[in-house]
């Protein structure tokens, strides 16, 4: 059920609308044929975000999941082996495609937060490259995640970044970032982006979570990654025609909405402190790192599915993620909304109590 005017949602930054100045940049795009590289704005946008991550190119496509999709085709050969934590979303939330697109095994490494460290990747590379041959497989691939989703919003460190980066190099194996949320980490961290993508062969950035654009990813790499990632976006079907139009919206993101990333975050540790003072609710991280809250109801006696219809019953849509509640801010959602929630979620909590 869409969200009205009158719905704090927290449902995923993904439900953030357009604003008007937003509108107003796409109604008056420049446009022109983009499966042809013809639309002047969206080589703009290539050129300003290949600068912003510090990589020899970049390329437009219609989504983030494309994004991962066309990566994992462009650096492995079918039967490789991919390595990312478990909860990743290339392995989790892209209905199988780096196995349905690219034949790949997927090699998890489980962790707390979405972070693992190098010794755990030489771990993985090490199950993976049996001995004696031909019994393993070749690493393809190890991928990722900035911020890590379903780690809880949680920011890989530079350092830590930069110690799995040199593992992974020392071994010849390629690493991809998924960097559906990097800005959000670079606003929390005061790290520029670039300094992030530096440890990586390819990065991708969306607009249309926090940034808030409704169409829209741009993956960046070297000049030869990103020849070869072409053929396979028209491949996908990630071609498109006038799509300077989206394009524009991105741009005004760029311009208008990335230093109020820090607005969202503020929210998160707001929401995060009003739910630690409820009974029944176990907050996973009492500071959340960027613009996310997952927190534990199994105090209350309640299934998370009723939770979840209560609160929505009540105006405030939230998520299930895995045994947790997930709660996302972004541009749509105020202080005042989130005092709102943490108001219905206290009431459904003392309701429960008695």
């Amino acid at each position: 059920m869409p969200a009205n005017e009158d719905t704090v949602s927290l449902y995923s930054d993904t439900e953030t609308r357009p604003t008007p100045g937003m509108r107003a940049a796409m109604a008056a795009a420049e446009v022109g044929d983009e499966q042809k590289a013809e639309d002047p704005t969206i080589l703009r946008l290539q050129e300003r975000v290949a600068d912003l991550l510090g990589k020899e190119a970049a390329l437009w496509l219609p989504t983030g999941t494309m994004c991962n999709l066309v990566a994992v085709k462009t650096h492995t050969r079918p039967g490789d082996a991919l390595i990312a934590e478990g909860m990743a979303h290339v392995i989790r939330a892209e209905s199988g495609g780096a196995a349905l697109a690219s034949g790949v095994m997927v090699q998890p490494i489980q962790t707390e937060r979405g972070i693992f460290t190098p010794a755990e990747l030489d771990a993985a590379m090490d199950r993976v490259v049996a001995v004696p041959v031909p019994y393993g497989q070749p690493v393809g691939l190890v991928c990722v995640e900035q911020t890590h989703n379903f780690g809880g919003g949680a920011v890989w460190k530079p350092e830590e970044l930069r110690a799995v980066s040199a593992c992974a190099r020392a071994r010849g194996v390629p690493l991809h970032m998924d960097g559906a949320r990097l800005l959000n980490a670079c606003v929390a961290s005061g790290v520029p982006a670039a300094t992030f993508a530096a440890e990586v062969d390819s990065v991708w950035i969306d607009f249309t979570k926090g940034l808030g654009a409704p169409i829209g990813a741009v993956l960046a790499g070297s000049r030869d990654f990103l020849a070869a990632a072409r053929r396979y976006k028209q491949l996908f079907g990630g071609a498109m025609r006038q799509a300077g139009i989206a394009a524009a919206g991105c741009l005004y993101a760029l311009d208008h909405h990335v230093d109020r990333l820090a607005e969202d975050h503020e929210h998160a540790r707001l929401l995060a402190r009003g739910l630690s003072g409820i009974d029944g609710v176990a907050v996973r991280t009492a500071e959340p790192d960027t613009n996310m809250v997952f927190f534990d109801i199994g105090g209350l006696g309640l299934s998370n599915r009723k939770f979840v219809d209560r609160l929505a019953a009540s105006g405030v849509r939230v998520s299930g993620a895995g045994g947790d509640i997930r709660a996302v801010t972004h541009l749509d959602v105020s202080r005042a909304g989130i005092e709102r929630a943490v108001s219905v979620i206290a009431g459904i909590a003392s309701a429960t109590h008695h």
